[in-house]
């Protein structure tokens, strides 16, 4: 249950959460791949051998989120690799109504994201949802991930914010957990970040599909009700 009256302020991660993590996933699972290979003369399951231990050395990190570091690791212009398929970025489904409903409530919005400065101008730049935000705030900004306790520390100074009234929506677990030991009253998990993927199963945390399923219906008052699956 989402106790709305109880909430001033909503942070909300980007990547899964707001926009369909199908994107990010074929980009790094499919194009970079695609790319490598042709730069470096091989083939795409050679490259793929090659890139994945890369990656994974340096999930968690801001490195993993950085458009600059891996264009000087891969010798690719990240950037410009994301353009050629960013027919594929896309809003999630109730998220448009959802952010105009947050507004409507006098809810105090901020996108938090572990996505490059670079990649978050890209991304408002597609779905111009950024006007629906009191503020963007970007890891990179802050010098940790969100996975960081000292990404929360650091962002009290740039956002402060009451714990125990905020609510915070993100798709990723090690993130989830993090804002959650960090004293985050609210904590809401995604459970279908990638559309082209099946529902999650989560129990660690509250977990929804969808917007709509904590969006106040008609004659309802604050408290919404949550899927735990």
């Amino acid at each position: 249950m989402i106790p709305w009256h109880d909430i001033d302020s909503v942070f909300l991660d980007m990547d899964g959460t707001l926009l369909d993590l199908y994107f990010d996933n074929h980009f790094w699972q499919e194009h970079v791949p695609l790319r490598y290979a042709e730069h470096h003369n091989m083939s795409i399951e050679a490259a793929r051998a090659e890139l994945v231990p890369r990656f994974r050395e340096k999930e968690g990190t801001l490195d993993w989120y950085c458009v600059e570091y891996w264009s000087r690791e891969l010798k690719l212009d990240i950037i410009a690799l994301k353009h050629e398929i960013n027919h594929l970025i896309a809003v999630h489904d109730h998220v448009a109504d959802f952010l105009e409903w947050l507004r409507a409530a006098d809810k105090r919005v901020v996108l938090l994201t572990n996505a490059h400065t670079r990649t978050l101008d890209l991304k408002m730049q597609i779905t111009g949802i950024d006007h629906a935000f009191d503020t963007l705030i970007c890891s990179h900004e802050l010098g940790f991930p969100k996975e960081d306790r000292r990404f929360w520390e650091a962002l009290t100074g740039k956002e402060p914010f009451n714990r125990e009234s905020t609510l915070f929506i993100d798709d990723s677990l090690p993130v989830l957990r993090a804002a959650h030991d960090y004293g985050i009253q609210h904590i809401l998990a995604v459970s279908k970040p990638d559309s082209s993927r099946p529902v999650r199963r989560i129990d660690e945390f509250m977990a929804i599909e969808g917007f709509n399923e904590i969006m106040p219906r008609s004659g309802e008052t604050g408290m919404i009700p949550g899927t735990a699956d």
